[in-house]
């Protein structure tokens, strides 16, 4: 491994992080960046999944200090995204790829202009006491990203935070909670993928260092700007993908 392939990965690590650490899309930069370097499509991202797990990892103590994770909550639907995660790696080939490119557009794209439109979306917490309905929401939507994340995976991050926002959290709350299940979900297609043979661990580790580094950074900016900071990221980042998304369908 020469020194412009561990400076990529760690450019590229850190920058993912920094992003990812609060409203997600870090893949953007870092499975290109994987690919760049000549590795396949399954080892890009089985090995990208390694990396973000530190990542995330780093991230979810950083809001946990913070007090900015529902200990409670998060903690009782990691299980259901773990599993669904597993789960959803395994299932990989169910759906067409290209059908799913066309669905997240459309609910990336839904989540998107909700978001821009309610200006006071997320500003302020008003999480009420879990009862029935949004506890049932809250494992299915658990379950669900998981499978997602697993199965698919761009705009997971956006999912899960809308889904806390909509529950009552701020945006900051709310990104700390998605990153819990985001971690699980991680976790939980980590060993499917590494089960199948399809990491890369050298790079993986050498990355996944550099994602510490740069989730730290990245969530104790976030927690300490506030809204001001995460809501226009969440935008920014979301429309990203969606871009990403028409191009691959076009091309």
């Amino acid at each position: 491994m020469d020194i412009l392939t561990i400076l990529l990965l760690s450019l590229g690590g850190f920058f993912a992080a920094f992003i990812d650490s609060t409203v997600g899309g870090g893949g953007l930069i870092s499975v290109p960046a994987l690919l760049s370097l000549g590795l396949p499509v399954n080892f890009a991202l089985g090995t990208n999944k390694l990396a973000a797990s530190m990542g995330s990892f780093m991230s979810v103590v950083s809001f946990w200090r913070a007090g900015k994770i529902n200990k409670k909550t998060a903690g009782g639907l990691f299980p259901f995204s773990f599993f669904g995660s597993a789960l959803g790696a395994f299932a990989v080939y169910m759906l067409p790829e290209q059908l799913m490119k066309y669905i997240i557009v459309i609910l990336l794209s839904v989540i998107a202009i909700y978001t821009f439109i309610r200006k006071d979306f997320g500003a302020k917490s008003a999480v009420k006491k879990t009862g029935f309905f949004a506890l049932t929401v809250s494992i299915i939507m658990a379950w669900f990203l998981g499978f997602y994340d697993g199965f698919f995976g761009p705009g997971t991050g956006s999912f899960l935070i809308f889904g806390f926002l909509f529950l009552g959290y701020d945006f900051v709350s709310a990104a700390g909670n998605a990153k819990v299940l985001n971690f699980a979900s991680g976790i939980g297609a980590l060993i499917s993928f590494a089960i199948s043979h399809s990491i890369l661990w050298s790079y993986g580790l050498i990355m996944g260092a550099a994602m510490i580094a740069g989730a730290y950074v990245g969530s104790q900016y976030a927690i300490k700007k506030g809204v001001s900071y995460i809501r226009p990221l969440f935008l920014i980042i979301t429309s990203l993908l969606i871009l990403k998304q028409i191009i691959s369908i076009i091309y």
